[in-house]
């Protein structure tokens, strides 16, 4: 089995198991990014949209209303019948999904108006030809919309972010820098046209129970947090319960 088969197992697992956790997730369902994907789409009601690691399709069920067609797409099929089943809640009817990698997408060249991804990137065992692919099959001249958690860029503040991650959810490949994020954009061929960054509040016990962190892991987390120097505690804001902040991206591209 080769290594991405095998990390396609973790993410399967991981996120299979708490696809109803990420529907009710406060987290995922809010955020001032969903004011700025609905703003693009102003105007664009013939647009086609993939909504890429969809995830509980909180980025889906926000813009379907304004576009012809989203397809929700993930790695995880659980996921994707947690989707499908919200959709038809909601009466969503132009929503539809599809199973796979970000790094093999199965559409033709050029059959998307618009890519948004949210809080996926991190999961992606490559994110330069997961990026490839979103220029692939993006119309000429069509948008891409990147959120997800960033690091910071300091090797010191990047370990500590990267350790906690992966300590959580063992699916966790890497939060990216600013300055990474843009030289992969470049390297696949987009233009970046703006980013923004954001705060994101974490509050320790959600966090882990949305996972479902083995409690071993969840007290390596608590113990580096408290052993760890005062510059990375005030940069992340850890409190005494463990919650933290923690840097977001919101990255423009087209092609």
């Amino acid at each position: 089995m080769t290594s991405t088969a095998q990390h396609t197992q973790v993410v399967q697992k991981q996120f299979g198991e708490q696809a109803s956790a990420y529907l009710s997730s406060a987290v995922h369902a809010q955020g001032a990014e969903f004011g700025l994907l609905k703003a693009e789409l102003e105007g664009k009601s013939s647009a086609r949209v993939l909504d890429l690691g969809c995830g509980a399709g909180h980025v889906s069920f926000h813009v379907a209303a304004l576009v012809k067609e989203v397809v929700a797409y993930d790695l995880s099929q659980q996921m994707l019948d947690v989707v499908s089943s919200a959709a038809v809640d909601r009466g969503l009817n132009n929503i539809s999904t599809v199973c796979g990698a970000a790094e093999r997408l199965p559409f033709a060249d050029g059959e998307f108006d618009y890519v948004f991804s949210r809080y996926s990137a991190h999961h992606w065992s490559d994110l330069g030809l997961a990026l490839r692919e979103v220029r692939r099959v993006l119309k000429p001249g069509g948008v891409a919309a990147f959120i997800d958690v960033m690091s910071p860029g300091s090797p010191l503040f990047d370990t500590y972010l990267q350790s906690v991650e992966v300590l959580r959810d063992t699916s966790h490949v890497r939060d990216y820098s600013a300055g990474e994020w843009m030289h992969q954009i470049n390297e696949a061929g987009l233009q970046v046209r703006s980013t923004q960054r954001q705060r994101l509040r974490l509050e320790f016990a959600s966090w882990i129970e949305r996972m479902r962190t083995p409690l071993v892991m969840s007290a390596a987390i608590r113990q580096l947090q408290q052993s760890m120097g005062t510059e990375v505690r005030a940069y992340f804001e850890i409190e005494s319960d463990g919650s933290f902040s923690t840097d977001v991206l919101v990255l423009w591209a087209e092609k």
